[in-house]
């Protein structure tokens, strides 16, 4: 007599822990002595199950999920205590760590969000609803491509068109959600509009803007929050560097809207919208202390404005024989906001 299916070992080696910021589950990279191979391992207790029946639901959300710009799984399995979900190991890491490391360009912006986009549509075309889009569930391939992982939040749409999920990331949370437990896709269409924003912003200044509501657990305003996040006061609108054009900025805004419904409601146009930014694409933002720095090159010129904390800048174009002169109707005192924007289009 046949049995209904065979079971069989795996073995992997745990060999560091790698963080992943509101997890309750741990995430190692491991190596796996079948395939003699790193990949990564990520260990769910089941005690953090509600069920027997749900114990493998995210990984089979992930493979349910195949697609391009969606970490694939490799194998799940169990011991006593515990679920393996065995995914590749990305040596880039996640968009959160880019984000942490340098200002993003435009153009990556645009293209990682193009592709979170899509990613996003593909868990969407398939009933189900993320829950916990944001920068640190960002993957970056070896070819440097966004993959959206971690399905712990995930759940599939029921025959009213809504997804209950009790859980969720506060920082990230979109203004329905102190309202109703039931979410339709509109909810990680909002998260997406926060990872751009933190994309376009950097997490400092997202950072910054949350600690306003309280430096600790035990300190923080969560009366004030609710009312900025309802009222769309956080993150702050106006917030954006001249370096990001209008366009751009107006996406965010609309994935951000309080209202559900003034959101995209798909994830693909967001995606098709941001295909069409096409200004300002390489500049390449940083601070220097108080100082505000854009720099570019373009055909054998390197392009560079500098503005301090008192609106005084110096612009400045340098020749690959490293020539350098000034550009002297951007280098001022009191440079606007508007003369930067111009100076970052026409250059």
């Amino acid at each position: 007599m046949l049995k209904p299916y065979s079971r069989a070992e795996v073995s992997f080696d745990l060999r560091r822990e790698i963080g992943q910021e509101g997890s309750n589950s741990q995430t190692y990279v491991a190596h796996d002595e079948q395939l003699d191979a790193e990949i990564v391992i990520k260990k769910i207790p089941k005690s953090e199950i509600d069920s027997v029946d749900t114990f493998f639901d995210e990984s089979r959300i992930l493979y349910l999920s195949s697609h391009p710009n969606v970490v694939p799984v490799h194998y799940a399995c169990q011991d006593a205590d515990h679920i393996f979900i065995a995914m590749p190991y990305y040596q880039r890491g996640s968009l959160n760590a880019l984000i942490n490391s340098r200002y993003l360009t435009v153009r990556e912006i645009v293209v990682l969000g193009c592709q979170i986009a899509s990613g996003l549509h593909n868990i969407h075309s398939k009933r189900l609803v993320h829950f916990d889009i944001k920068p640190d569930n960002v993957l970056l391939s070896d070819r440097g491509e966004a993959l959206i992982s971690d399905f712990g939040l995930s759940r599939r749409i029921g025959a009213t068109g809504t997804a209950g999920q009790d859980r969720m990331y506060f920082k990230m949370r979109p203004p329905e959600a102190y309202d109703t437990q039931d979410f339709t896709r509109a909810f990680d269409i909002y998260q997406l509009g926060l990872t751009l924003y933190r994309m376009c912003n950097g997490n400092a200044s997202f950072e910054e803007e949350f600690r306003r509501y309280g430096a600790s657990p035990s300190a923080f305003d969560r009366d004030g929050f609710k009312f900025a996040v309802r009222n769309e006061r956080f993150p702050a609108r106006d917030a954006f560097e001249e370096h990001i054009p209008e366009r751009l900025r107006r996406l965010v805004k609309k994935c951000l809207k309080a209202d559900p419904s003034e959101r995209f409601q798909a994830a693909i146009d967001v995606s098709n919208e941001l295909a069409q930014v096409e200004d300002r694409l390489d500049w390449q933002f940083s601070l220097e202390g108080s100082t505000r720095v854009w720099t570019r090159r373009d055909e054998g010129k390197g392009y560079r404005l500098a503005v301090d904390a008192s609106g005084t800048s110096v612009a400045e174009k340098t020749m690959d024989s490293g020539r350098k002169t000034r550009i002297t109707g951007y280098s001022k005192t009191g440079i606007t906001s508007r003369e930067i924007r111009h100076f970052l289009g026409e250059t």
